[in-house]
């Protein structure tokens, strides 16, 4: 016996991907429901070799449904979320609307798969943010081995992240570098994204970070522990899919680089590529389409006194999203609701 799952923005880059990937990962399905605006209703999208006609989520009834995928903004969450959740449906929700709320746990499978029982308060379980995703990935099995005091990142993040209209910006203008009088200016992005990199992601805040860079702060302390000390740089690149970041960790104790690189091969989600040799790393290209979270350029910090470098990469579709949301379907299907 399979669930009923609802993916609710099938038709944008995430909820494709959510589809592309429960197919994937022949995750027990019975009926799955695509649903979107009105305005998109009645558009086709792919589910493994079927083909799925998307429906009007304003007049979706969530009642009998097991588990809802969101991959729409905050403000249309706000709407259905809880719509979905007092129907009995289980939201798993990819927008940043619920990662803060204490009666909702926010979860990386890998990392703390156990705080799930908590989505009860609410009926809702929260996905985190690209960027923190796929670093609390590798940051936790060296967390249980060394104890993290302080981590600074670099992120260099994809125009996917912003959605369509951020791949289209970036393609256009770089078409229009080549054409004399079809220059495209910013409209997603406050200056150029094309053969440039923009240390700007979300709004500012008033201590001068962005909101982005206060999200990976707080949602490794909620993920993997309140003690860790955080600083980021979150930098958008012109990439089309797949983010890149830098990663300087300080413990409290000595972890030598090849200890480290074991304890990565054998954790969960992260697959290790690290040789001393031209092109022996990953880059965001090479990531496109894999469920892994790859590790590259591990070694020691010289500078501190326990202290580590690492350069991480994750397809930010997947890992960073619809991925991370599958897989907590996937647990919430083998530990709680448990059918068949």
């Amino acid at each position: 016996m399979g669930y009923k799952i609802a993916v609710v923005g099938a038709t944008g880059n995430v909820g494709r991907e959510m589809l592309n990937i429960l197919a994937e990962r022949q995750f027990p399905v019975d009926e799955v429901a695509a649903l979107a605006s009105r305005r998109s209703l009645g558009t086709e999208v792919s589910f493994g070799d079927r083909t799925l006609k998307t429906q009007d989520l304003a007049q979706f009834d969530f009642a009998g449904w097991d588990i809802a995928l969101f991959a729409i903004g905050s403000e249309a969450t706000q709407e259905y979320a809880p719509k979905a959740a007092k129907a009995g449906c289980v939201v798993i929700d990819n927008s940043s609307l619920y990662r803060y709320d204490p009666d909702v746990p926010l979860i990386v499978p890998e990392v703390n798969a156990d705080a799930i029982t908590g989505y009860s308060k609410k009926n809702i379980i929260a996905n985190p943010n690209c960027s923190t995703a796929q670093m609390v990935v590798a940051l936790k099995p060296l967390h249980d081995r060394a104890k993290i005091r302080r981590v600074v990142v670099s992120t260099y993040q994809s125009v996917s992240g912003s959605g369509k209209d951020g791949i289209d910006e970036l393609w256009d203008q770089t078409k229009g570098m080549y054409v004399p009088g079809q220059e495209v200016e910013p409209h997603v992005y406050p200056k150029q994204i094309a053969f440039n990199v923009i240390p700007h992601i979300d709004v500012f805040l008033d201590d001068g970070s962005t909101k982005e860079e206060w999200k990976m702060v707080a949602e490794t302390k909620k993920i993997v522990d309140p003690a860790i000390k955080l600083t980021a740089t979150c930098v958008r690149v012109p990439v089309f899919v797949g983010h890149a970041e830098a990663i300087n960790i300080e413990f409290e104790e000595f972890l030598d680089e090849d200890e480290a690189r074991d304890i990565l091969r054998e954790s969960p989600g992260l697959m290790v590529v690290d040789k001393r040799e031209d092109g022996g790393y990953i880059t965001p290209v090479d990531c496109v389409g894999d469920f892994a979270t790859f590790i590259s350029r591990i070694r020691q910090d010289s500078t501190i006194e326990n202290g580590l470098n690492l350069w991480c990469v994750s397809d930010n579709l997947r890992k960073g999203a619809a991925l991370n949301a599958v897989q907590i379907a996937e647990v919430l299907a083998n530990r709680i609701l448990k059918k068949g």
